[in-house]
């Protein structure tokens, strides 16, 4: 079956051809990294307006990278939610246009599940039952994905997400958007134990995370240095910030497996391809023998493949929509 997937939920414009759930024909994703650079994040506005712009061009790039046709295609997808909501709906209204004027069946897709999906991309014998890390700039979920489109979330952030955390330290440190990727490579040459930081718990959920006051405290300890003229080794921040948000991720990832008796382990979303976390899990699931995937790095951040490849298993299970199909701000991944 072969899936033409939409995606266009921030600031990517995305067209993929995924054949059954596991073999990408063609990915193509235009990006506004550049433009909204400029404002130090994404302005919903322009992202809406340059998503209108692109998304003719890219899907006709998708079908000929992948050398169809729209006659050659089974289905269309797109993701519905959660995403910037002005954002979602050129992505919906250009895939339900498409439906009724081919006649294909059209495949509401959640983003999330999508973000999980890509691991069946890039891990072809991966299969559920497992659990699942998803890290993002909007999200931090350990999720038990029970089935393909059967998901539990087991823990969840509290108020900030992973990724933001990573975003809004970086950029306090001068660094540009997106500035997870930047501390990231930056953290690379510090050492992460030159300042000591808060691991936030909250008492009644031990898999639920908190990030707010973490970055709280990297950029009073930003501001204070620089308030007494005191110039801080921007290497050795980064490397403790970044140890300091990976090791509250592995730690409640670990004890919610341990927990549940699961040993197959997922991570998935854009923080997915911080390095220190793929290194840190990766050991930490070697030592006590669980089987663990993560993504190919091309396929952490918000493509259309991923969500070809999710569309699959959603078709599968039935679940199709009309045109009366309407995106959403907001939705649980359950």
């Amino acid at each position: 079956m072969r899936i033409l997937a939409i995606e266009s939920s921030c600031d990517e414009t995305a067209a993929a051809v995924v054949e059954d759930g596991r073999r990408v024909l063609s990915s193509v994703v235009a990006s506004q990294v550049e433009e909204h650079r400029l404002y130090g994040g994404v302005v919903p506005e322009i992202a809406s307006r340059r998503h209108a712009e692109a998304i003719t061009p890219v899907v006709d790039q998708a079908l000929k990278q992948a050398e169809l046709s729209l006659d050659q295609i089974d289905a269309v997808a797109v993701t519905y939610a959660p995403g910037l909501i002005g954002a979602l709906l050129v992505g919906v209204n250009f895939a339900k246009g498409l439906a009724l004027s081919t006649g294909l069946p059209l495949i509401p897709t959640h983003h999330l599940r999508s973000h999980i999906a890509s691991n069946y991309i890039s891990n072809q014998e991966l299969k559920p039952p497992f659990l699942c890390l998803v890290v993002s700039g909007g999200h931090s979920h350990i999720v038990m994905v029970e089935d393909y489109t059967r998901m539990k979330i087991i823990g969840r952030t509290r108020d900030d997400a992973a990724g933001e955390a990573f975003d809004k330290a970086a950029r306090t440190m001068g660094m540009p958007y997106p500035g997870g990727i930047e501390l990231d490579k930056v953290a690379e040459d510090g050492d992460p134990f030159a300042f000591k930081l808060p691991r936030p718990v909250v008492s009644d959920a031990p898999y639920d995370f908190s990030f707010s006051g973490l970055k709280t405290a990297v950029i009073n300890l930003l501001h204070n240095s620089a308030q007494k003229g005191v110039e801080l080794n921007k290497a050795d921040v980064c490397a403790s910030f970044r140890y300091a948000v990976v090791d509250c991720l592995v730690t409640n990832f670990l004890k919610a497996a341990e927990d549940l008796g699961v040993k197959r382990l997922v991570i998935a979303g854009g923080v997915s391809a911080n390095s220190l976390l793929r290194k840190t899990l990766a050991e930490e699931c070697d030592k006590r023998g669980y089987e663990f995937y993560m993504p190919d790095k091309s396929l952490c951040g918000d493509n259309a493949a991923m969500v070809g490849s999710q569309a699959y298993y959603e078709f599968l299970s039935g679940n199709t929509a009309g045109l009366d199909l309407n995106a959403c701000a907001t939705m649980s991944i359950e």
